[in-house]
């Protein structure tokens, strides 16, 4: 549970200290965007491969070489004097990241045999991601406050100490008894496939159609499909590509990449409609957000012998269909009159997922068998993070791309104000700042109302892809019996 604490609280600790980073390093919008999407672009191309390195070389042994790594990235990080330094240190985090939770998702599937021990299990590795997710906000808020935004990346060191002391004695060494010659090959194709196809995705969604985004997306396709069919071919494939013919296996997986799809885009405008229009503080907006996040624990928890009474397969749509309701609650609110609107959306979304993803996860593992779960994790996984890299990359593009459309400045501003508030939120509420008291009110008074534009259109997006996942999952996944 410590390297899953470990990502939850380094992840939402940066989001909340965006705002003072874009400040201190004078960040684009841009640039915010690859601070935040350069770990899980890189960590996605890699997910596949390690988790098939944990099943061969062990995956206790694989946990705690990318704890080790990550915690001292994490240190190094934390002192990054320019957005491009920032930026790198995010992309190593992403290489040892990549190591973390594929193991600790086996590791459950191999220490944990028994279906509903496993089922509880994996909604306790759930509920530590929520967790640490309502912890860094208030750690990370807090150090923001006191020091600098690097601080947040210092969080990481201490959560560490518990695990690489007590975890050689206390986890126990799993790995593939069988796992065949390993193939270079494989391995170079599935990179190639992941980075260029992430890569090319995220460039359309900032920058539209173009000529590089289009040639990247197509050099991860032509690789992708090279990778299939070499793993066809393999007696020993690196992943064995007929797992995807289990409709619950593959239902499952697109329910969680579109739940996080969804949720992460949430949570980065959410995190600078409560700092720069709300006027909280890092630690204030953290705080605010606990109660939905011990919502999502909770619901983790008590779905785990709900599916012991209803199918597994309604409880999964049921918790979609209520991410949608919060979806809407955004998409037709009025956000104008204080944070508690998008409060109260935020928690019934946050019941919803954590209700769906609890049982999908736990329906990904129990569809394949145990010495093959690092690959299975290392697919969840994947599902995770791409998931989360479109989420903020998509929906964040689609946002700023509205704020910028729909901003009208006072025309007495100077260019440089002017260029300043027409980047990003962050920037006009910086130009506001240094303005009189008017027209710093004309400005921030245009600025949210063009914030709120964007909120509205991704927060409808967010709703169809919700409704269409549960549907999906309330027709596939309708014959999964309940559970033992």
């Amino acid at each position: 549970m410590f390297p899953v604490l470990l990502v939850a609280v380094d992840n939402t600790a940066l989001t909340f200290a965006l705002p003072a980073t874009a400040r201190t390093l004078d960040a684009g919008g841009v640039q915010l965007l690859w601070i935040i999407d350069a770990y899980p672009l890189v960590l996605a191309a890699l997910l596949v491969t390690m988790g098939n390195l944990g099943d061969r070389i062990g995956r206790r042994r694989l946990l705690l070489i990318g704890s080790t790594g990550f915690a001292a990235i994490s240190v190094a990080t934390a002192f990054a004097t320019s957005p491009g330094l920032l930026i790198a240190g995010r992309a190593l985090l992403g290489i040892f990241g990549a190591m973390l939770m594929p193991s600790t998702l086996s590791l459950i599937r191999n220490i944990f045999l028994e279906p509903n021990r496993r089922r509880l299990a994996v909604a306790i590795w759930a509920a530590g991601f929520s967790g640490g997710a309502a912890l860094g906000p208030i750690f990370g808020g807090w150090l923001v406050e006191q020091f600098w935004w690097g601080a947040v990346f210092l969080v990481a060191a201490p959560l560490l100490l518990p695990l690489l002391a007590l975890g050689p004695k206390l986890i126990p060494e799993s790995r593939d008894g069988n796992p065949g010659k390993a193939d270079i090959a494989s391995v170079a194709l599935s990179i190639l496939t992941m980075a260029a196809v992430v890569y090319g995705m995220k460039e359309a969604a900032i920058h539209g159609p173009a000529l590089l985004p289009a040639l990247s997306f197509g050099v991860g396709l032509a690789a992708g499909v090279a990778f299939v069919r070499r793993q066809r071919r393999l007696e020993s494939p690196m992943l064995d590509v007929r797992l995807f013919r289990n409709a619950t296996f593959s239902t499952s997986i697109t329910a969680n990449v579109l739940s996080l799809f969804s949720m992460t885009g949430f949570i980065f405008f959410f995190a600078q409609h409560l700092q720069l229009i709300e006027g909280l503080t890092p630690m204030q907006a953290g705080i605010s957000m606990i109660p939905a996040l011990v919502a999502t624990m909770a619901a983790g928890l008590l779905v785990v012998p709900l599916v012991r009474r209803v199918r597994p397969g309604t409880v999964v749509a049921a918790g979609l269909a209520l991410s949608a309701t919060g979806y809407l609650v955004v998409a037709l609110g009025n956000h104008g009159n204080g944070p508690g609107f998008l409060l109260a959306a935020l928690l019934i979304l946050a019941i919803g997922v954590g209700m769906a993803e609890t049982i999908s996860n736990d329906l990904i593992l129990g569809s394949v068998p145990a010495g093959k779960a690092g690959a299975a994790s290392a697919i969840s996984e994947t599902g995770y993070e791409l998931g989360s890299l479109l989420g903020t990359a998509v929906l964040g593009s689609i946002l700023t791309a509205s704020y910028q459309h729909n901003l009208r400045l006072p025309e007495q501003l100077s260019e440089e104000s002017a260029g300043h508030a027409s980047e990003t939120l962050a920037g006009a509420v910086e130009a506001a700042s240094t303005l009189p008291a008017s027209t710093s009110d004309a400005v921030m008074a245009a600025a949210r109302t063009a914030f709120e534009s964007g909120i509205h259109i991704t927060a409808a997006i967010r709703l169809v892809l919700m409704a269409t996942a549960a549907v999906l999952a309330a027709v596939v996944l309708r014959r999964v019996p309940v559970a033992d």
